[in-house]
Order: C-alpha cells, then sequence, then structure tokens
C-alpha cells in the first residue's frame, strides 16, 4: 500500500510534508528545464496552449539524428478495433539487421502533450549502443482522447512490432518496452495488457519516473505541490483530462492507472528509476515493492536530491550518469549481453 501524506486531527486538507532537497548541482538545470519547458502553469484551460509550447521544443528526427548511423522509416499500423490507425517511426542501424534487440518506445508528455518524436534523439543513440531496432509510436492524447485511448494505441503499435519482428530483424524474444513519465506508466499498462491478453513475450519493461496512479496523494506528491518540475497540480490536470470525472473511483482500470492492477505477478522483469525529490517518487517505489511480493523481478532506482526527468536537463552531473549507466548496464544484462553497458 502506497503511504499517503498525514492528515490533521480535524480531518482536514493534509498536512504539506517538507520536501526533500535538490543536490545542488541539479539545481541549474532544474531552473532552465521549468524556464523553457513550463513557462505555462497546466491547467484545464492551458493545455492546448502547453501542448503548442511543447511541440517547438521537439525538432525534426532528422535533426534528432543528426550524424548517427541510424535509418528511419514511418509506418502505419491497425490500430485498436473502431479507432483510428497507429503511425510508428521505425530506427535502425544502417545495413543489414538480423536477430537484434527490440526497443519499444513510448514518449511521456503527462498523456496530454508531446509526439513520437519527443526523445528520439536518446532513442537513437540507443539503437546505436545496441545494435536494436526501435520502433517509437504516436497515440492519442487527453482530454480528446480519454482512458483507454493511449494505452490502446500504443498496445496495437507493439502487436504491428511484435508482429513485424522477422522483417524488422527483430528478435521477438528480446523486445523490452520502454518510456519516461507518461510514457513509463503506458509501458507499465503494456505490459499488463500483453499479459492479460496473451499478447508479445517481453523481455522487459524500463519505466523511467513512471505516471502510475491517478489518486496523487502520496507523500511525495504532497511534498512537491507548487514546487519543482510536473508538480502535484500539473499531476492532476493531466489525470482530469486523463479520466474525467472516473478518476479516483474504483472503476479506474489498470491500463489507465497500472498502480491500480492488485495483480503484478507473471510481468516482465522491470527496470525502475526515480527522483527522491518529485511526485512519482513513491508510487514508482509501491509498484517496484509488488512486484516483488508478487514473485517478480524488479530493478529499483531511487536518486537522492534528483527531480522528475533530471537526466534530461542536468545529463552532465555525476548523478545523471550514473543513473543512465545503471539503466544501460540492465538493458545490457536483460537483452544478453547486447550492446555496451556504459
Amino acid at each position: 500500500m502506497t503511504v499517503t501524506a498525514p492528515r490533521p486531527p480535524d480531518g482536514g486538507r493534509p498536512v504539506r510534508p517538507r520536501p526533500v532537497p535538490y543536490d545542488p548541482p541539479l539545481e541549474p538545470g532544474l531552473a532552465a528545464c521549468r524556464e523553457l519547458v513550463e513557462p505555462i502553469p497546466l491547467r484545464a484551460g492551458t493545455i492546448l496552449a502547453n501542448r503548442a509550447h511543447f511541440a517547438t521544443l521537439v525538432p525534426p528526427v532528422e535533426e534528432a539524428i543528426g550524424d548517427l548511423p541510424v535509418e528511419f522509416e514511418h509506418v502505419t499500423a491497425p490500430g485498436p478495433a473502431g479507432a483510428p490507425d497507429v503511425e510508428l517511426t521505425v530506427l535502425r542501424p544502417r545495413g543489414r539487421v538480423r536477430d537484434a534487440p527490440g526497443l519499444y518506445s513510448i514518449h511521456g508528455g503527462g498523456m496530454v502533450l508531446g509526439n513520437r518524436f519527443f526523445g528520439i534523439a536518446e532513442l537513437a543513440e540507443e539503437v546505436v549502443r545496441f545494435g536494436a531496432v526501435a520502433a517509437t509510436v504516436e497515440y492519442r492524447l487527453a482530454p480528446e482522447h480519454p482512458a483507454p485511448a493511449a494505452a490502446e494505441d500504443c498496445y496495437a503499435g507493439l502487436l504491428w512490432f511484435a508482429g513485424h519482428a522477422a522483417d524488422l530483424g527483430v528478435d521477438p524474444g528480446r523486445v523490452v518496452v520502454s518510456g519516461a513519465s507518461a510514457g513509463g506508466g503506458l509501458s507499465a499498462a503494456v505490459s499488463l495488457m500483453a499479459r492479460d491478453r496473451g499478447g508479445p513475450a517481453l523481455a522487459g519493461q524500463v519505466l523511467d519516473f513512471p505516471m502510475l496512479d491517478d489518486r496523487n496523494d502520496t507523500v511525495s506528491s504532497r511534498q512537491y505541490d507548487g514546487i519543482g518540475i510536473w508538480d502535484r497540480n500539473n499531476n492532476d490536470t493531466a489525470w482530469n483530462a486523463l479520466l474525467g470525472d472516473g478518476r479516483g473511483s474504483d472503476s479506474v482500470s489498470p491500463y489507465a492507472a497500472p498502480a491500480r492492477a492488485t495483480d503484478l505477478s507473471g510481468l516482465p522483469p522491470a527496470c525502475i528509476t526515480v527522483g527522491a525529490a518529485e511526485v512519482f517518487r513513491d508510487e514508482a517505489v509501491d509498484y517496484a515493492t509488488r512486484i516483488w511480493a508478487a514473485g517478480g523481478r524488479a530493478e529499483l532506482h531511487v536518486w537522492s536530491g534528483c527531480y522528475h526527468g533530471f537526466t534530461g536537463f542536468s545529463a552532465d552531473t555525476e548523478v545523471s550518469r550514473a543513473a543512465v549507466a545503471a539503466r544501460r548496464s540492465w538493458l545490457h544484462r536483460v537483452l544478453g549481453g547486447a550492446g555496451r553497458p556504459r
């Protein structure tokens, strides 16, 4: 059970706990991130403005890949039943590829922002490092498309990627689903869907700073209410957009909020990364703990004093380099020694 913030004796609004201080070397990156990414507070009436601003921060795929020896193509896959087709971009090393690891990537953006090209530069680097074939999926955003649209789109894209493994040069036994923030939550959802529907047998799931719990009532969510990047208020806005009036009720599906899953057995191995100084800390720790309790495999890294998404804007700090190396080490092990762990 996730620990929730303490309430005063009169049962009123929970007392705001003292936040974990940020690691000083990370503070310049945090300030830059807030200035560039969150100049407009994310509220119900500002989602479209934030979406338009966010789009200006995502470079074209050609620019993101740059001089890396990576080829790409855009493909269309059948969407969920009764829904539009799903767009994906496939990245592969130049030249013929056989029996390569498969990296299925889901972008972040709080379920309301972003597109499949967000984070594609980092994905291209992993393609080179691991000799992998990757796909990044476009999914429908809330509030125009509430749950389960995003998760169903992501699962449809995974079915296409796994079903075309031979054509793509992918070893179907070495496919990992990965994502950060909302992408981490959707990666967890897709892993649950694959288990429950008898879908592709995933080799692993990478959940970076994952958005898992619509209730948003943990100690860490209260600690970062009005503080840092992607604070509790932004998180409330995103969950409201995704779930509407059903948010917080017993009807919320684990495919929308994976923390709602009562059974975490039988899942692929998980690598979960989170900062100690961010909203998602406690739900990430709880998710790993419940995987272990169900007899599953999870590797959990909680990085001291780190804000949400710290490896992006504070990439040159020692702790960020350590976090990236830890994730790559896990991928190296799960993918059977493919690539270089550092």
